[in-house]
């Protein structure tokens, strides 16, 4: 893959690399269990805000046997309760810019997404995982009081019983519990991981473009309460393609 954009210093490195049309994002912190600082959440923002014009999927992921531990306590630890408060709002952003993306994203999970890390999944289309993946939410332990966003999410994925559940007594879901609980939808072996991830892209690829995005657009509608009865129920440049594909049992050319 081509590296488009590196950021690096004494804090860790995020890297941003195009093959073809998949775009990914890589949080290398191994020091840190990859945990993000503020800066960086501001960068992965920036980043999805202003991705390569070629970029038709995004996907997340994490250096070594990490997703990302969230963000960064120790930096947390330096903050007043209005610096904390406003940092969430950074990591509120970055994470809804995902979330609000017009394209297919998916997390590649190789190991523990807690917290933040865990929206940040949560924000993505698809999440594909490891036996090394887990998922938790140990903000008790803190005095973090999650608001509406994350909850949102978090409810909106696995419910509210669970929700609750893994805030009250800050247990974990390991990779089986998630992909029971719906937290993943692909379980593959750790070495398997990054050829999975691209095999689901190019699943994605051999589909209309059209119909990515609408269903994109209108399962958030249907979720958020927005949806409209109107609208057309084909794109006619990729139905006039699909029908013509299928008479002449050939692949389509979207």
């Amino acid at each position: 893959m081509k590296v488009v954009v590196e950021r690096f210093n004494e804090q860790g490195t995020l890297r941003l690399q195009l093959a073809g049309p998949m775009c990914v994002i890589t949080i290398d912190r191994p020091h840190r269990r990859n945990a993000l600082t503020q800066n960086m959440w501001q960068t992965i923002g920036d980043w999805v805000q202003n991705l390569p014009v070629k970029t038709r999927f995004l996907v997340l992921r994490g250096a070594g046997a990490e997703f990302t531990a969230g963000s960064d306590i120790i930096e947390f630890s330096t903050l007043s309760a209005e610096g904390a408060n406003a940092a969430f709002e950074t990591m509120e952003s970055a994470i809804r810019r995902i979330e609000d993306l017009s394209l297919p994203t998916i997390a590649s999970i190789n190991g523990p997404a807690y917290g933040a890390g865990f929206v940040l999944a949560l924000a993505c289309d698809i999440r594909i995982g490891t036996e090394r993946a887990k998922f938790g939410m140990p903000v008790g332990k803190l005095g973090i009081t999650l608001q509406e966003p994350f909850l949102r999410r978090l409810v909106g994925t696995i419910g509210p019983s669970r929700t609750k559940d893994l805030v009250y007594t800050a247990r974990s879901f390991d990779a089986e519990q998630a992909l029971q609980s719906g937290l993943l939808n692909y379980l593959c072996p750790v070495e398997s991981l990054s050829s999975e991830t691209i095999a689901i892209c190019r699943k994605m690829a051999l589909q209309s473009r059209a119909s990515l995005l609408a269903v994109k657009h209108n399962v958030k509608a249907l979720t958020s309460g927005n949806a409209s009865e109107s609208g057309s129920w084909v794109d006619s440049t990729d139905f006039r393609e699909g029908v013509q594909a299928f008479r002449e049992k050939r692949r389509a050319r979207f």
